[in-house]
């Protein structure tokens, strides 16, 4: 798999979890995932920003809270030309900005924002931190997906913000809802001559080259207080191997290793609460 360096604009690019013990969170992931850690904020800050590595390539990163922010989540950040033009694009589709646009040393500008349902996303102006550089291979992240209980009204808000265009992928029967962005499948054909026909010996739906995002829709069975989010994805070698080695670190399993062709997948939240998703490709299943 080529390693990343940037993104196209309207690309999810980068995740990090706030944790109540950075530390703690670091323990966990690092032996779940075999996560190296270095911290990127000065010696003399007072909370530590620990960026996550698989062969010393970035894949991820663990902070504390932000003020008025959930205590133990996963955040997805959107890369963009200009973090600022964006939060005037998400007010005037009716999101919130809940922490306005701010340089971050020189590693680039970022903002949090909320969606009309209320679902936390981030986006990164970059600057010298240019995203995920290892990602789609196990130990690293996969995909960020957006659940949902109005998938019609997601569609049109992330339109207007990034230009995604809800689809549906798969057979019938085997249907699945993902943003994609028009043109980035050529742009990762124009990195990698050879994944096309990857893909197709795998049997990679039509379209899922342009997927950038995936939208599951909170369905009314599920409890009432579930509130539309992002979620992430993380990918793995072996899930049940995985979801054992996670509960005996302290994790809770919400919902056991279960078949979604082409993968094989699990619900985790980490011992602080944190939820995600740790999912095992089987393309020959």
């Amino acid at each position: 798999m080529l390693e990343r360096d940037g993104y196209p604009a309207g690309v999810p690019c980068w995740v990090d979890t706030t944790q109540p013990d950075p530390q703690a969170a670091s323990d966990f992931y690092g032996s779940l995932f075999g996560w190296t850690f270095e911290n990127r904020l000065p010696d003399d800050a007072p909370v530590p920003y620990l960026v996550a590595q698989v062969r010393g390539r970035d894949v991820a990163a663990i902070g504390p809270p932000y003020e008025g922010g959930p205590s133990s989540v996963w955040n997805t950040y959107v890369w963009v030309d200009d973090a600022d033009a964006t939060a005037a694009k998400v007010k005037d589709a009716g999101g919130r900005v809940l922490d306005p646009p701010s340089d971050v040393l020189d590693y680039g500008r970022m903002a949090v924002f909320a969606d009309p349902e209320g679902a936390v996303f981030c986006v990164w102006q970059a600057k010298s931190h240019r995203g995920a550089q290892v990602v789609n291979e196990p130990n690293s992240w996969v995909f960020s997906e957006l659940h949902s209980r109005n998938p019609n009204g997601a569609a049109a808000f992330y339109a207007s913000v990034f230009d995604w265009e809800l689809v549906t992928i798969g057979a019938a029967g085997n249907e699945f809802s993902m943003f994609a962005l028009a043109g980035y499948g050529d742009y990762l054909k124009a990195r990698d001559p050879e994944l096309q026909g990857g893909q197709e010996a795998d049997g990679v739906p039509d379209g899922f080259e342009d997927v950038v995002a995936w939208l599951i829709p909170i369905t009314d069975d599920q409890p009432a207080d579930v509130p539309a989010h992002w979620g992430v994805t993380f990918a793995v070698e072996d899930c049940d191997v995985s979801v054992a080695k996670a509960q005996d670190l302290g994790a809770t399993v919400v919902v056991p290793p279960f078949e979604a062709p082409p993968v094989r997948m699990s619900i985790l939240v980490d011992p602080q609460g944190a939820p995600f998703t740790a999912s095992q490709y089987k393309p020959d299943d």
